[in-house]
């Protein structure tokens, strides 16, 4: 194949990937998770103030850089949902650029097998449009979870160690450390990468030892060391003199702290081991809820390769690619909570879909063997992949999408409630009784995290929060003074409404949209649109 064919593929698929992670950005999830809404709200109150935080600890702590590119996207798009969604999905098509690289520098260089052959390009390639169709990566593309970082972290900042070691230029391994050192700003789920590296770095040191190279190794690995850790240097300051904010939720949901840590242990082991070909992520959230993570012959795929990389494991790229795919996987496999867990594993994607790469392939070559017309099989190659993408389009975009719980996955009666508010006149007052459980969010006033779905709506159109949020235990701070006042509760509760018509029996229940509330001093007024 020649670079110019080469490119042209590679556009052609950086474009599928971008459609898929732009078509009907604005609609599709709808609503908005409040853990994404606490991200905007961070990010804006940051825009405000200046004052940007390394690590967040409200909802159970999360690293800063996603609040720092949310808010350098609200500078530039202005403050809404759009803005929070475009910077997971720019990061997700640059995670596919990302993945070409990196493979391409894998099998290039390192694979005796692959030298000399069009092979290196054609796996690249194919795990890049796999990574660019994926359900699994898209869907996490198109959200605002901060988790999306990680696969784009762990692509370039590997490409640019194992590039940087083949051509000895100490550039790239400076890049590959600062890079890697941003990713503890990520999601916690990064942590484990460290074991990645140091196999990283032990696989680099056989190779340079036996070129009798040992000195110039230990000055690439410690200038890329270096770097990693004077960039992760500020967040480890932090938690280390916030060491409840290092372990965070995690020791809630750990296997160890069950009461039999060995057999959940293995039942989370095998959840996830199966996640991919048998049984998915239950959540909505996170997939179409229990369906294996892969398209079943994507998944197929996936086997092969995985198998013909263990056979091959102690060949640097193969011996690097199952540590990488054992170690993320860790992060799921040590919890117990929400098994087997798509965000939680979501540092495994980029090096499945080069295990569904490396399957393709093999199994081309196993065809191209047995079948003598080469036209027809390649016809039917890329018409198999075309009908991979059809069969991805539709699983999100018609049949995920179009889903009534994905519409509750992502709040998305909350996000109406908050443009309800929004299109009251400013001189009505409005309360929002918070009857929703949650993490209590020290701003305002330990309200639980489900109502920052609608403050984040109010400060899109406001600027500000215009609302006065309320427990349901504080009615009595509820002051009317003869205003027209709109109190809204986040979920049906018949107690709470007759507690409201005792103390405002002036007021009257109104639905409107699918939302209840309760609106006082309304009497003779033209009613609201």
């Amino acid at each position: 194949m020649t670079k110019k064919k080469e490119i042209v593929f590679l556009l052609i698929i950086i474009a599928i990937a971008s459609f898929f992670r732009l078509y009907k950005l604005n609609s599709i999830p709808p609503g908005l998770y409040p853990d994404v809404g606490i991200n905007g709200n961070e990010a804006f109150g940051g825009l405000k103030t200046g004052n940007f935080k390394l690590f967040y600890p409200e909802n159970n702590g999360r690293e800063g850089l996603m609040m720092w590119l949310i808010a350098l996207s609200f500078s530039i798009f202005g403050v809404s949902i759009w803005s929070i969604k475009i910077v997971a999905a720019i990061i997700g098509i640059l995670t596919v650029l990302g993945l070409y690289l990196l493979t391409n520098e894998l099998f290039s260089f390192n694979s005796p097998t692959f030298q000399h052959s069009n092979t290196p390009t054609i796996i690249s390639l194919l795990s890049s449009f796999f990574l660019a169709i994926s359900f699994w990566h898209v869907n996490f593309s198109r959200i605002g979870f901060r988790g999306i970082l990680l696969p784009f972290i762990l692509v370039f900042s590997f490409y640019f160690l194992f590039k940087g070691f083949r051509t000895k230029k100490i550039g790239e391994l400076i890049l590959a450390g600062l890079i890697f050192g941003l990713g503890f700003y990520t999601y916690i789920s990064f942590r484990m990468a460290v074991i990645l590296l140091l196999i990283t770095l032990s696989l680099w040191w056989l190779i340079y030892k036996k070129q009798n190279l040992r000195r110039q190794f230990f000055q690439f690995a410690i200038c890329n060391l270096t770097f990693a850790i004077l960039t992760a240097l500020p967040i480890g300051f932090y938690l280390l003199q916030n060491p409840q904010d290092f372990v965070g939720r995690v020791a809630s949901i750990s296997v160890f702290a069950t009461e039999s840590p060995v057999k959940e242990f293995f039942k989370s082991l095998i959840l996830h081991f199966g996640m991919f070909n048998f049984y998915g992520d239950p959540n909505w959230r996170h997939n179409f809820a229990g369906s294996p993570m892969l398209f079943w012959p994507i998944g197929i795929l996936f086997l092969i390769g995985l198998f013909y990389s263990i056979s091959q494991i102690e060949k640097t790229p193969f011996g690097f690619l199952i540590s990488w795919w054992l170690i993320m996987l860790l992060p799921g496999i040590l919890t117990y909570e929400g098994i087997p867990h798509a965000l939680r594993t979501i540092g495994v994607i980029p090096v499945v879909y080069i295990f569904a790469a490396l399957g393709g392939n093999y199994l081309y070559n196993w065809l191209n063997n047995k079948i003598e017309n080469k036209k027809f099989l390649l016809v039917a190659g890329c018409l198999l992949l075309i009908f991979f993408g059809f069969a991805e389009f539709q699983k999100y975009f018609l049949c995920w999408a179009e889903n009534p719980e994905v519409k509750n996955a992502f709040s998305l009666d909350y996000v109406k409630m908050g443009n309800y508010l929004n299109s009251l006149p400013k001189e009505i007052k409005k309360y929002v009784i918070v009857n929703m459980p949650g993490v209590p969010v020290p701003y305002p006033n330990g309200i639980p995290m489900p109502a920052q779905t609608i403050m984040f709506v109010e400060n899109t159109k406001y600027g500000k929060i215009q609302s006065t949020y309320l427990l349901p235990e504080d009615l009595d701070k509820i002051k009317i003074d003869g205003e027209k006042t709109v109190i809204l509760l986040m979920r049906y509760d018949e107690q709470l409404f007759d507690t409201l018509k005792y103390r405002f029996p002036q007021g009257e229940i109104e639905e409107r949209n699918g939302i209840l509330m309760y609106k006082i001093n309304f009497y003779g007024c033209m009613q609201l649109i």
